[in-house]
């Protein structure tokens, strides 16, 4: 807050009544002028003392807020880098779990086959001398300490990407929280700082003693006024605002994957009837689970992934942002691939956050058509159908779509 604002705020609207200054006393003496005078001034001195209390206590509040946005920042910014931490070692520990899945299956297949107990005999069978069979046993058994051990680091790395990805997203979800902080904050910066322009012009208007200097001082004041009950209102829509986005976003919770596939249906049918010369739109229908709900709480209320979650609830809990969805999937098992279908789930890797939505409708790998959440950016947008008919491998980076099992 500006020094010269707090050095010339002495009076507050509270505490200062408009017809508290005493009325001129009528002196026949010149004593008589000056004790007027100088009740007049005593007068004010004490409006002014009881008005700095109430001028200081605004500026308390708002350096308190001042104090708190700086703080939330700086925590954004330490969260943020250890989100970016977290997502490269989820990243590499996908990465050695993918890769050691197709070891491990190979080994398993090659046990059920050929059996350790038949090999271990057709070994010393096979052995030219004592020493070649206790050698070759030898060997076995350390190919099969090295397979045990490569199983206990697969579990190990299993239940360590489970622990990394809960970590990112309760940071993620918390970044996410100190935003909208950070936003309602600085809405009631702007009402405080309203606040002390009229207490301001409030004193100089009081203090005033030319007629027309304080005609023009109550103008300002009025106009102040004006300014303090439009940010009140500003507020005020702001929260209502709020709290209706809140609402839609509830609200698009209770749709339904069928009900989406249904809507894209629809919107299909009059495409094809607007644009008939340029594509036959192919009709698509899928069987899903009818258990679709809003169980989608593992992530941040409004994302990409939220919605994501909430039509397609076989999607794991804790795959962070919507650019490592498909590595998250790949290592909790599910098929990933670069081929469209209804039902599965479409993720774009932009270098950042990336995006997540479902596929509702397939004409090529070039043209379909999805639901999804957060398409602007903005946090408040609900589910639905937003692009029409458009290319996945044109937006946002390259684009991997997740199977369900």
């Amino acid at each position: 807050m500006k020094k010269k604002i707090l050095a010339s705020l002495l009076l507050s609207t509270v505490l200062v009544s408009q017809g508290a200054v005493l009325s001129s006393v009528k002196a026949n003496t010149t004593d008589e002028k000056i004790a007027a005078q100088d009740s007049k001034i005593s007068n004010l001195t004490a409006q002014q003392k009881e008005a700095q209390k109430q001028v200081d206590e605004i500026q308390t509040k708002v350096s308190a807020i001042q104090s708190e946005q700086e703080k939330l920042q700086s925590e954004n910014e330490k969260l943020q880098e250890e989100s970016k931490k977290l997502e490269g070692e989820i990243a590499e520990l996908s990465k050695n779990i993918v890769a050691r899945n197709e070891s491990l299956e190979n080994q398993a297949r090659s046990a059920q086959t050929n059996g350790t107990a038949t090999s271990y005999i057709n070994t010393i069978i096979n052995s030219d001398s004592i020493t070649e069979a206790i050698s070759r046993v030898a060997a076995m058994s350390e190919i099969v300490s090295a397979n045990n051990k490569m199983l206990q680091q697969q579990k190990e790395d299993k239940k360590a990407i489970s622990e990394k990805q809960v970590a990112n997203n309760e940071a993620i979800n918390t970044v996410i929280a100190n935003q909208q902080t950070l936003a309602d904050d600085a809405q009631a910066l702007t009402t405080k700082q309203a606040e002390l322009k009229v207490a301001e012009l409030n004193l100089a208007a009081e203090k005033a003693t030319a007629e027309n200097e304080k005609a023009s001082l109550l103008e300002k004041k009025a106009a102040a006024e004006a300014e303090a009950k439009a940010a009140a209102e500003a507020e005020a829509a702001y929260k209502a605002k709020q709290a209706s986005q809140q609402q839609s976003l509830a609200a698009s919770a209770n749709t339904t994957f069928a009900a989406q596939v249904q809507a894209t249906s629809s919107s299909s049918s009059s495409s094809s009837s607007d644009d008939e010369s340029s594509y036959t739109p192919a009709a698509t229908t899928v069987s899903q689970r009818p258990t679709y709900s809003s169980n989608a709480s593992s992530y941040p209320t409004g994302q990409c992934t939220w919605g994501a979650k909430t039509l397609a609830p076989w999607a794991g809990d804790y795959w962070g942002n919507g650019g490592q969805w498909a590595t998250s999937a790949a290592a909790a098992g599910f098929r990933t691939g670069s081929t469209p279908q209804v039902g599965a789930i479409a993720c774009w890797d932009d270098g950042g956050y990336g995006h997540v939505a479902v596929v509702t409708a397939v004409e090529s790998t070039t043209r379909i058509q999805v639901s999804e959440c957060n398409y602007d950016g903005s946090g408040t947008q609900p589910i639905g159908n937003y692009r029409g008919w458009f290319n996945p491998t044109a937006s946002r980076g390259t684009v991997r779509y997740i199977y369900p099992n």
